[in-house]
């Protein structure tokens, strides 16, 4: 039987044209899973251009519907705060009054909170979600619209170092807290039975659960942390407790003249800060 070369070398170069529109193809898709969308704010007083993590997916889609529905466009900066964040996207600011309280205007739904921490961090620059307190909202969800930049401030070492001490002690609050919670009827039943005796001996085993747990995981600033909270500073205190989601990749200097604004009542700067429009650019 002759063997027919020539077809060979064709299906041979199909296949390896196949295999290279793969790898194509999949780089293409690898590259469009790593890129971080970009978000440009145009304010009235200079643009911000926003990175997106692909970390916090919820809140990246949520933040890219917000813009292409034009939510942003024309919404104040109504809380402002120098040293430590500007926030915006309240939809009941477009058209407020001078004095006018603002702060409470939503979408009518919330985002599932993304704490990707510790890579996550509030470092100067970062955008994060505003949300209601923890007594109404203990799943920490998020805002739908309402964002805020970070500023923040320089800290020193000694500072971070006090500051996660306090930390972690808050840390161990609340892992004994939550076990209060759990045998808070065996705690009601001993109250009401005197039972002094055994509420200590409770006490006691609860403190020691405490300790145990929290030395599995303790609190501690990684390397990274200390690093941007002591040079370009940040707000330390807010890790773990709101969503990071984004920073800012240029126009930094903006937002330092939007902390810079002299405020009012509950924050809000005297003279509008707005922002003209919000759009997608990557």
């Amino acid at each position: 039987m002759k063997i027919n070369y020539k077809f060979y070398v064709f299906v041979i170069c199909a296949l390896a044209f196949a295999a290279m529109a793969q790898a194509r193809n999949l780089n293409k898709r690898t590259m469009t899973k790593q890129t971080e969308p970009r978000v440009l704010l145009e304010t009235s007083l200079g643009n911000i251009v926003i990175k997106l993590y692909n970390e916090t997916p919820k809140h990246r889609d949520n933040f890219l519907k917000v813009v292409r529905d034009s939510i942003y466009d024309g919404v104040l900066f109504h809380r402002v705060i120098k040293d430590f964040m500007v926030q915006a996207g309240d939809p009941s600011s477009k058209n407020a009054e001078a004095g006018q309280p603002l702060g409470s205007g939503d979408l009518g739904y919330t985002v599932e909170a993304e704490f990707v921490y510790p890579q996550l961090f509030h470092k100067k620059g970062v955008l994060a979600a505003a949300r209601t307190g923890d007594a109404v909202n203990p799943e920490r969800r998020s805002s739908a619209s309402q964002f805020y930049i970070v500023t923040g401030k320089v800290y020193s070492a000694g500072q971070l170092q006090m500051m996660q001490q306090q930390m972690g002690n808050q840390k161990m609050e609340q892992i004994f807290n939550e076990l209060v919670r759990e045998r808070l009827d065996s705690i009601r039943n001993m109250q009401a039975a005197g039972d002094s005796i055994g509420l200590e001996e409770l006490q006691n085993e609860l403190i020691a659960l405490t300790e145990a747990e929290y030395a599995k995981h303790p609190f501690q600033f990684t390397p990274a942390q200390m690093e941007a909270y002591s040079t370009v500073g940040g707000t330390p205190h807010l890790d773990g407790e709101y969503t990071v989601f984004g920073e800012v990749v240029e126009g930094i200097d903006v937002v330092d003249k939007i902390q810079n604004m002299p405020t009012g009542p509950a924050d809000r700067p005297v003279e509008d800060v707005r922002i003209i429009s919000a759009k997608v650019i990557e």
